[in-house]
């Protein structure tokens, strides 16, 4: 009998299985991917999760798509719409919007790794909030609550001992920390032709990046400030509600734009911190004119394109606003443009494919924000 009871011990192993979801919460995670692919069609997306269920059977006979429409009726995810030519058809709420961010921020940054110091400049010290576990000698000028009076003591005790007990100034030591600044980040994202061409979507995950990066900002860290700026031919800001309805235009690539309404927004902004993250595949490939007319050539890097984006680097790197370009190409003289333009700003540059794009962004927000100080 012990015998029998030594053979069953150990570990089980057995086939994973998923969280239980409703059939609403499953049908409702893969809508919500498919509105953002369709930029906010609920007629598209809806055609397109029937597709969906005829291939892989995703409803049941007690629960299928009508009831689904039904349910997020009810639940108030959508709402019924009239457009100005008088036709009627349904179109998803503020509620569902929301719903989208929050599983763009589940689904990218919940595989993050928590990275080193990150190296933004902070001009403004302060005192740290965030204990780091890491100690060094009292200097003079440290203030006093920051000493650890548990170190010291210890410290004490064992230079002096205990028959001689003396607290010196050799004995004491300060807890290092962290310094959390705000931060106000621009992204820019870029709505050129380019971004749906060669037969693959690169607007999606761009959107889905800054809906995530949205999200964050405004329940990890409400007092940073994030725009969000697209730019074609021109540039212009647009709000974070408007990300699932994002679409890419018949446009060229107007970076020096792009740059000026991020920088004309970052100089309005009082916190210390400031950074750009431009998120782009595409050459430079126009400008606008003073006499309002553009100047358009998409055939290879020209240098009066690029020596115009390059200044603006410099300009941007004068007012202490490092610009992080995330590169959605590797194409050689792509890649030499972005270096020359890392360059002068003085920034950093990452080429990238859609894979991998939201860990990036996102580990360098949080390594950004971050300054190790004294005290």
């Amino acid at each position: 009998m012990k015998e029998q009871n030594k053979l069953k011990k150990g570990f089980v192993f057995k086939p994973y299985e998923s969280p239980t979801q409703s059939p609403f919460e499953k049908l409702f995670e893969i809508f919500n991917e498919l509105i953002t692919h369709t930029s906010g069609d609920f007629d598209e997306a809806i055609s397109w999760l029937r597709e969906l269920d005829k291939e892989y059977e995703l409803t049941t006979a007690e629960y299928i798509i009508d009831d689904f429409i039904e349910d997020l009726k009810k639940k108030g995810y959508i709402k019924e719409e009239i457009d100005t030519d008088g036709n009627g058809g349904m179109a998803i709420t503020a509620k569902t919007e929301r719903a989208i961010r929050q599983q763009a921020l589940e689904h990218i940054f919940g595989n993050i790794k928590r990275s080193g110091q990150g190296n933004h400049k902070s001009k403004s010290p302060g005192i740290g909030d965030e204990h780091t576990g890491d100690f060094r000698n009292y200097q003079f000028g440290d203030a006093l609550d920051k000493v650890s009076m548990t170190e010291s003591l210890r410290n004490a005790q064992i230079n002096q001992g205990i028959d001689d007990f003396r607290l010196t100034e050799d004995d004491l030591v300060v807890e290092e920390t962290m310094h959390k600044s705000q931060m106000s980040t621009v992204l820019m994202i870029d709505i050129s032709h380019s971004m749906i061409l060669y037969g693959e979507d690169r607007i999606t995950p761009a959107k889905k990046v800054a809906m995530a990066l949205a999200e964050l900002i405004t329940t990890r860290y409400p007092k940073d400030t994030l725009d969000i700026i697209v730019f074609g031919n021109d540039s212009w800001q647009i709000e974070i509600k408007d990300l699932p309805y994002l679409k890419v235009g018949p446009y060229h690539t107007n970076t020096v734009a792009g740059l000026q309404l991020a920088m004309d927004l970052l100089r309005r902004k009082r916190n210390t911190n400031k950074q750009i993250f431009m998120i782009t595949d595409g050459k430079p490939s126009c400008l606008k004119l003073p006499d309002g007319q553009y100047y358009k050539d998409s055939n290879g890097l020209n240098p009066y394109i690029t020596n115009k984006c390059y200044a603006m680097a410099g300009q941007a790197r004068k007012l202490h606003i490092p610009i992080t370009t995330f590169m959605i190409a590797q194409d050689s003289y792509l890649t030499q443009f972005v270096e020359e333009f890392t360059r002068a700003n003085q920034g950093k540059a990452f080429y990238t494919g859609l894979k991998g794009l939201g860990e990036m962004i996102f580990e360098d927000y949080e390594t950004n924000r971050k300054k190790r100080i004294k005290g």
